[in-house]
C-alpha cells in the first residue's frame, strides 16, 4: 500500500486536500478540541458551531477581500443547486424592482399591479448566459427548465462558443459579439442577471479576466448589470474583484474542502430586494424553496436547517492555511503559484505538438483543468498514457466521461513536487510515444 506522500492525485473533484488539514479533520473526526464528541456530532446550534461559522467567514472575507456590501453564506446542494436558486432567487429580485415601480406609478391598487407587473414579466423579463462549456449550458438548461412553465423563452443565450468553433467548447469569443440584453428604454435593464461560468471544469475553458463589457457602470444604478459567476473550480486560485458582482458561488470540493457545503457570496441590497411569496405566486413564479431562499439563509446565519459544521471546519483551515502560508500576499501569493504550476504543464504539452494536442485555444486555457488529448485521441495510445501514468502513482488523469481524453486539475493542494513529477512523466512519455 503506498503512503500518501508518493501518491499526485489530479483528480477534478472531489479533489486533493492539504494532508496536515487531513491529520486535523482526522482527529477532530474522533475528538474535537478535547470535548470528547466528534465535530460530527456536535450540534449546529451550539457555541461551537457559531464560532466555526464566524470564523470561516473572516477567513474567506480575508482572502476575497470581500466588502461590507456582501454577505457570506454556507448552502446545500453545490454549484448545480446554485443553477435553480440562482433563477428563483434573482428573478424575485426583478419582479421586486417592478412591484415597487408599480406601486410608485399606481398606488396600492394590490390587482392593477398584479396585472401590470404579470405583463412586464411575460413581454420583458429575459436571463442572460455566457454558455462556454459544460457547466453553463447545464445551468442555462435549468434556468429554461424552470420558467419553461410560464409560456416563452426567457433564457437568452448570449452566448454560445460552439458556434464559432465547429460544435466544441474550446474559445471565448470577442465581447462584440456576445448579444447581451440591452436596457429597456427608460431604464433599467430586461435583464434579471447575466450568468457565466469562471472556469469550465469538463472543457477547460477559463476566462482569463473578468469581462469587460460587464463592468460598465451607468448613470443610473437601475440599468446595472447584475452578474453571477460560478466559481467552483477556480475559488481561491486567484484574485477576484468581489464588488464587480451580485452572486459568487461554488463547491467547495475542488479548492476548498469537501463535498456537501456551498459557497454564496451575495450581496446584501438583493436580500432585501424581494417581494412576499404570495406576490410571486400571483403572477404566475414560485418562490424559492425554503433551503435554498438567499435571504431566508441569511436572516437565520446559515443554520435554517442542519448544516455540516465538519465540512464548513474543513474548508476554514484550508483558508487559515492560505493566509499562512502566503501572509500579506494572500491570493496573489496563490494565484502566483498556480499560474507557475500551469505554465510547467503547457510547456511540455505544448513541446510535443505530436503526442498532445492541448483542447482549448491558448487565451482561455484553464490554470485549473489542463484538457488535452493523447495522439489525437487514439484510444490504444490514451490507454497506455493511462496505465503508465497509474503505474508511477500519477492519478486521476482521465478526463470527463462526456468528453473523453486527459485532464490534469491543478488545484491549489497539488504542490509543485507533484507538478514535476508530472512533467517529468509527460516528458518521458511523450519521447517514447512519437509517431
Amino acid at each position: 500500500m503506498p503512503d500518501r506522500s508518493a501518491v499526485a492525485y489530479f483528480g477534478a473533484g472531489p479533489a486533493p486536500l492539504p494532508t496536515e488539514v487531513l491529520l486535523k479533520g482526522a482527529e477532530a473526526f474522533v475528538n474535537f478540541q478535547d470535548t470528547g464528541l466528534s465535530l460530527v456530532e456536535i450540534s449546529h446550534r451550539s457555541q461551537t458551531a457559531t464560532q466555526i461559522l464566524t470564523d470561516t467567514k473572516a477567513a474567506l472575507t480575508t482572502l476575497l477581500e470581500i466588502p461590507d456590501t456582501h454577505e457570506i453564506l454556507f448552502m446545500h446542494g453545490g454549484g448545480s443547486g446554485q443553477f435553480s436558486a440562482v433563477v428563483l432567487n434573482m428573478v424575485a429580485v426583478w419582479v421586486e424592482k417592478r412591484r415597487r415601480e408599480a406601486e410608485e406609478d399606481i398606488g396600492r391598487d394590490s390587482q392593477r399591479i398584479i396585472e401590470r407587473v404579470r405583463k412586464e414579466l411575460r413581454d420583458t423579463l429575459s436571463l442572460d448566459y455566457l454558455v462556454t462549456g459544460s457547466w453553463s449550458l447545464k445551468a442555462s438548461q435549468e434556468a429554461a427548465n424552470l420558467l419553461e412553465p410560464l409560456g416563452s423563452n426567457f433564457v437568452n443565450v448570449a452566448l454560445d462558443s460552439r458556434r464559432s468553433s465547429a460544435g466544441k467548447f474550446d474559445n471565448i469569443p470577442p465581447e462584440d459579439t456576445w448579444n447581451l440584453t440591452p436596457p429597456r428604454p427608460k431604464g433599467g435593464k430586461t435583464s434579471a442577471f447575466v450568468y457565466y461560468c469562471d472556469n469550465e471544469t469538463v472543457d477547460g475553458v477559463e476566462f482569463p479576466r473578468f469581462p469587460e463589457c460587464l463592468q460598465q457602470r451607468p448613470e443610473n444604478p437601475s440599468d446595472e448589470v447584475l452578474v453571477v459567476a460560478d466559481m467552483s473550480s477556480n475559488f481561491l486560485s486567484r484574485r477576484v474583484d468581489v464588488s464587480k458582482h451580485a452572486v459568487i458561488f461554488g463547491g467547495a470540493q475542488k479548492n476548498i474542502g469537501i463535498t456537501d457545503v456551498t459557497l454564496v457570496i451575495v450581496r446584501k441590497d438583493l436580500l432585501s430586494t424581494q417581494p412576499p411569496s404570495s406576490f410571486l405566486h400571483s403572477i404566475g413564479i414560485w418562490s424559492p424553496p425554503t433551503i435554498f431562499s438567499w435571504p431566508i439563509v441569511a436572516k437565520n446565519n446559515s443554520l435554517y436547517n442542519t448544516m455540516p459544521i465538519f465540512s464548513i471546519w474543513i474548508a476554514g483551515e484550508v483558508m487559515r492555511g492560505l493566509l499562512d502560508t502566503h501572509k500579506h500576499r494572500q491570493l496573489a501569493g496563490q494565484e502566483e503559484l498556480a499560474n507557475m504550476k500551469a505554465k510547467q504543464i503547457y510547456n511540455v504539452l505544448d513541446r510535443y505538438p505530436d503526442v498532445y494536442q492541448i483542447v482549448p485555444n491558448r487565451p482561455v486555457r484553464s490554470r485549473m483543468n489542463i484538457c488535452f488529448r493523447v495522439r489525437g485521441g487514439d484510444a490504444a495510445h490514451e490507454k497506455t498514457f493511462l496505465e503508465c501514468a497509474e503505474a508511477q502513482l500519477l492519478q486521476g488523469l482521465k478526463g470527463h466521461r462526456s468528453v473523453g481524453g486527459m485532464r490534469i486539475s491543478n488545484y491549489n493542494a497539488v504542490d509543485l513536487d507533484r507538478v514535476r513529477r508530472l512533467t517529468a512523466y509527460l516528458e518521458t512519455f511523450a519521447r517514447d510515444n512519437k509517431p
